[in-house]
């Protein structure tokens, strides 16, 4: 074994493809599309190192193609979980005592194939499985995913050299070990890099995983399972299962072994996992940890100093890319009085120009949202937004689902700065605008920070640096991601670490160095050289 103190390479973000008319990497992806179009594919659960098929199998398909069929899933049941438990203990001991560069080499790998030979295929799967289109794609399942694996590998390899002082005659030092038991894995639909993310951190630091993911992500979730494979991930290290979520919590928040939660979702299922571990607290053989990102009312605050222009195409990207399903998209605002006709009118020229569609021709910004019964409860929003007498639907609107689950870009003005969509979670390409007097800014601050129980994602637009130190102090615990004249989303790896505090989540800080410390059970270890022989300190002597 080497004893050398490795350095590991320096992790950079992955550069964003643009997959302009013409380009490589367009027809790369264009070829992928129509690849996986083509199959009809047949996804197994993966246990201790091995495809496991239930024969209960439910089928996938793309959100904005619901008849075209991608391929079937293996729903699991409780035995699945139990074997995924049991496999992911009995893995434990080896992939624990690996040496952690090896694990690091593993990940680094896993992010090199999708920066390669998989990046089409992963971006195809996430498109049609997700609906999500060329860009979104490649921010998400390239890049940030790419980001993730690199950036944590590099705060990996601080945070073992993190160490405590010594003095004279002794030798303090700290171990990082992973935590004793298995971590519970519980992923989104929105992201695939969430969903890669989520098992793998835990994992680079020596955990094993039961990973579950969302049934509307489990395409692409085969694509990254088969990534980590091939990276050489040990068999047992992370098992991805397909079950109910009630099955999984059945077996799971009640075995002695569960050591940790990392989960993306919404609020109220946490809020019920949280309760459930509580209740169960006796049962385990240490504290799980908890880690969680949950929900967001997220907001832009605009000053009267705003450049119209600027923040209308902030509110269009903010709120409208991948159809506002982003955990950070922008679905509250408030828009001085001074400069709104002007920021109406950039909006209504920008949403014009738009296109809506599915996500194999380049051209639709807009695509699907990701199921039906999101569908249902968006198209009920906006439906009693145009009966309302304290709001009104001033741009899109429309809804259809007979061909995919398609909801127009929507923008709803509230005449009331707590009607329903201003305070609610919708998860659609849903913004709802209330227009303030521009000299009630610093009460519109108190409105913004008191309105939604979340704190996770928020933006001030101003060109008065006096305005923008009021806004930065009054919203202070209202985001755990703050922008200053820009969009509330696009959080990069180790450029703005991701999280929210209040009811978005525990603020753990996904894509830094603070996620990862999550994830290890710190030993102290402290060496005397030369102990002492005799009991008796010197005070004890007589005068």
């Amino acid at each position: 074994m080497s004893n050398a103190i490795f350095k590991t390479p320096l992790p950079l973000n992955e550069v964003v493809k643009s997959y302009s008319s013409g380009s490589l990497e367009r027809k790369q992806l264009q070829e992928a599309l129509k690849s996986l179009r083509a199959q009809t594919i047949d996804v197994p659960m993966y246990i201790g190192g091995e495809e496991v098929r239930s024969g209960q199998t439910k089928r996938l398909a793309p959100p904005h193609d619901h008849k075209h069929t991608l391929g079937h899933y293996h729903e699991g049941d409780a035995t699945h979980v139990e074997q995924a438990i049991q496999a992911a203990l009995n893995a434990q001991p080896a992939w624990a005592a690996m040496p952690w560069e090896e694990r690091a080499a593993i990940f680094l790998k896993a992010a090199e194939l999708i920066a390669g030979p998989y990046r089409a295929k992963l971006n195809a799967a996430t498109m049609l499985g997700q609906s999500k289109n060329a860009y979104q794609a490649e921010i998400d399942s390239a890049c940030e995913i790419i980001d993730f694996l690199r950036f944590n590998v590099a705060f990996m390899r601080e945070i073992y050299t993190w160490q405590p002082e010594s003095s004279v005659g002794i030798w303090n030092r700290s171990e990082y070990r992973p935590l004793e038991g298995f971590v519970f894995a519980l992923t989104p639909f929105n992201f695939t890099a969430i969903a890669g993310n989520l098992p793998s951190a835990p994992a680079m630091m020596g955990n094993v995983i039961v990973w579950k993911p969302s049934t509307t992500q489990i395409y692409s979730a085969n694509v990254l399972m088969e990534i980590f494979r091939e990276a050489g991930v040990p068999a047992g290290v992370i098992n991805l299962i397909y079950v109910k979520g009630s099955t999984a919590g059945d077996i799971i928040f009640k075995h002695r072994d569960f050591a940790g939660l990392h989960f993306t979702g919404g609020t109220s299922t946490f809020n019920n996992i949280w309760k459930n571990i509580g209740q169960n607290i006796s049962l385990y053989k240490s504290y799980p940890r908890i880690v969680g990102e949950t929900g967001g009312k997220d907001f832009v605050m605009a000053h009267a100093s705003t450049d119209p222009k600027a923040l209308a195409v902030a509110l269009v990207r903010g709120a409208f890319e991948y159809q506002g399903q982003k955990c950070s998209a922008a679905s509250r605002a408030y828009v001085p009085a001074n400069i709104w006709p002007q920021v109406l009118e950039y909006m209504r020229q920008d949403l014009s120009t738009i296109k809506m569609g599915g996500t194999e021709d380049f051209t639709n910004f807009i695509n699907a949202v990701i199921d039906e019964a999101s569908f249902d409860k968006l198209a009920s929003y906006i439906a009693n937004a145009q009966k309302a007498h304290d709001a009104e639907v001033i741009l899109g609107g429309k809804c259809d689902k007979s061909v995919g689950y398609f909801v127009e870009p929507t923008v709803i003005l509230a005449k009331n700065p707590q009607y329903e969509t201003m305070c609610e979670e919708l998860f659609g390409p849903v913004l709802t605008i209330y227009v303030y007097q521009p000299d009630q800014y610093e009460r519109t601050l108190e409105l913004v920070d008191k309105t939604s129980p979340y704190a996770l994602t928020g933006s001030i637009f101003s060109q008065d640096r006096y305005a923008l130190g009021v806004a930065v102090k009054a919203l202070s615990n209202a985001a755990g991601n703050f922008y200053i004249n820009d969009k509330p989303t696009g959080a990069v790896v180790g450029q703005q670490p991701f999280g929210g505090g209040r009811a978005s989540g525990t603020n753990d800080k996904a894509g830094s160095i603070l996620n990862l410390l999550r994830w290890v059970n710190a030993r102290t270890i402290k060496e005397t050289f030369v102990p002492p022989v005799d009991y008796r300190y010197p005070f004890l002597q007589a005068d």
